[in-house]
């Protein structure tokens, strides 16, 4: 997020990007097979998870710390809400005051405290290429590898998001080498956490520039741990949108979480409601921008006002509290003792898919699957709910099984394809 800006983004800028987006074909399962050593939080088979394996699903909030390093108590406010996930804005020192490694330690030491995962995130890179302050996406791998010695050891508890919209609308082309080069830059550097790269255009990649170089970028990265963000304003005004730009990553494969998003934007009015189901339905991340102290005309963005926990606003309470909201479907990092939260309000089966969050209005059959959010969802307690390799259930390869894998499998190499995701034939040659 930034200040307002007089970005003219055209519907034709749109078309142009989603025509972009026809030209990149389906990958199949080979995106996800290379994986990083089971250390900390980590990408596996397109989903971020745990050191332990157990898929770890983003449900927090965006807190400007750089800008009010006072209010020491907005992690706990915010992990008192229900988040499971803090997405702290730090300064690498080439706009702002630089945040210190003592004070990196400090802010991860709070995470920890309040049982949520540290998003840490350098804010300076913000719209490089338009905005003539901002600095680069190499400057920001030289600040991480700065403040080293307050990550090393907590890869279970932090993703570095290495700069934030680290391009605006001017020379976004070079996003995909300059991310290229700074993931090489932190992993040579003995790095070893999730990162995580923003999208350009302001983080909203209406070019596509950050779709259609995903796959090389997340292959150039020799841990495969490398998780994309994508912000949603304006550009993001229909349903269809929303739903397009988060299936092109699940279909292909690929890690996405919605970074930032809020309710309006000076921009245009984005569909947080189709934004939230889309990523519920999907098992996709988001974090709501921002917990307070927005200021320059998008002080609606703030979801408390004054930093006052008791004082939700109405894009609070949205967030919160509303249908696909963090309280009915955040689930606590296992590494804190939480883990899934029994299927009430949302969630994610033992067999990969989500719970449905409607069960009885969504299976009329009885059979225990569902159907929302254009996926198939189990219902809580149903006959699917249970996981195992028949049905339904994940493979020892960590993609769900092949409800149907007779009429799924084609070609017999034991690959279906089922609810727009790569799904594998039990007992099939792919079965193991």
């Amino acid at each position: 997020m930034r200040k307002p800006r007089n970005t003219l983004i055209t519907k034709a800028g749109m078309a142009f990007a989603a025509a972009l987006g026809l030209l990149v074909s389906i990958a199949g399962p080979s995106v996800g097979d290379a994986e990083a050593a089971p250390t900390g939080i980590r990408v596996s088979n397109g989903n971020v998870v745990e050191a332990n394996g157990n898929e770890f699903v983003m449900r927090g909030v965006n807190h400007a710390y750089t800008w009010y390093p006072d209010r020491t108590s907005s992690i706990a406010d915010i992990a008192a809400k229900g988040a499971n996930t803090v997405r702290v804005v730090l300064s690498s020192g080439d706009r702002w005051t630089r945040t210190s490694a003592s004070e990196v330690s400090t802010l991860i030491g709070q995470c920890k405290a309040s049982k949520v995962i540290c998003v840490l995130e350098v804010h300076d890179t913000t719209g490089y290429g338009e905005d003539g302050a901002a600095t680069t996406l190499d400057k920001a791998a030289d600040y991480w590898i700065g403040v080293k010695s307050a990550l090393q050891g907590q890869e279970d508890y932090v993703v570095v998001n290495i700069g934030n919209e680290p391009f605006g609308n001017t020379g976004y082309t070079a996003w995909t080498d300059a991310t290229k080069s700074a993931i090489g830059k932190l992993r040579n550097a003995g790095l070893d956490h999730a990162l995580m790269v923003d999208a350009p255009n302001w983080g909203q990649d209406w070019s596509g520039t950050m779709r259609n170089n995903a796959a090389s970028v997340f292959a150039s990265d020799p841990d495969r741990n490398t998780i994309f963000s994508i912000h949603m304003y304006g550009v993001y005004d229909t349903a269809t949108e929303a739903r397009d730009y988060l299936n092109h990553f699940v279909n292909n494969g690929l890690p996405i979480v919605v970074g930032e998003f809020g309710d309006q934007h000076s921009d245009g009015n984005p569909d947080e409601d189709a934004i939230m189901a889309t990523a519920q339905s999907l098992g996709v991340g988001y974090l709501g921008w921002s917990w307070s102290g927005n200021g320059s005309g998008v002080e609606y963005l703030d979801l408390v006002n004054g930093f006052n926990a008791n004082s939700l606003t109405n894009w609070g309470e949205r967030l919160f509290n509303g249908a696909n909201g963090i309280a009915a479907t955040s689930e606590t990092a296992t590494v804190y003792g939480g883990g899934d939260g029994g299927g009430t309000g949302g969630g994610t089966a033992p067999n990969g898919y989500p719970y449905c969050v409607d069960g009885s209005s969504s299976d009329p059959d009885g059979d225990g699957w569902g159907w929302e959010n254009s996926r198939s969802c189990v219902v809580p307690g149903g006959g699917a709910d249970g996981g195992g390799g028949t049905g339904g259930g994940t493979a020892p390869n960590g993609y769900p099984y092949c409800v149907d894998g007779s009429s799924s499998d084609p070609d017999g190499d034991g690959w279906g394809w089922e609810n727009s995701r790569s799904c594998v034939v039990p007992g099939s040659g792919a079965d193991n």
